[in-house]
């Protein structure tokens, strides 16, 4: 297993973008402070859930956001046989089927998304 900060350049681009768009939308709503930020992650979206978690506090800091929960809500990818038309959750976007062995392929899970935050 790699670790957390191999990926860390395009996973802390990824934070700084997301505190962003939370301090901006929290500064519309007048509010003074960032206590939880979720956001989507699919499992086919490049993101790192780990490297991503490992950069938030540093993107965090200095800003309202600073010592900000993050709470990663993981969306599966599913794959589809295009033989039998088996469903299936994957983690890839070209598959076999496990019920017949034909090529599947993947759909969803690419998401990357802030779901919600949470302001006072």
């Amino acid at each position: 297993m790699k670790n957390k900060t191999g990926n860390a350049m395009h996973e802390m681009t990824i934070a700084v973008n997301i505190v962003d768009i939370a301090v901006q939308t929290a500064q519309k709503a007048q509010a003074q402070k960032i206590n939880k930020i979720t956001v989507e992650v699919g499992a086919l979206s490049g993101v790192v859930p780990e490297s991503l978690e490992f950069c938030f506090g540093e993107a965090c800091k200095g800003t309202m956001a600073e010592n900000a929960e993050l709470e990663l809500i993981r969306i599966p990818a599913k794959a589809q046989c295009m033989s039998c038309g088996f469903r299936f959750e994957t983690n890839q976007f070209l598959n076999i089927c496990p019920k017949c062995g034909a090529e599947a392929l993947a759909s969803g899970g690419q998401e990357l998304q802030v779901k919600a935050i949470n302001v006072d």
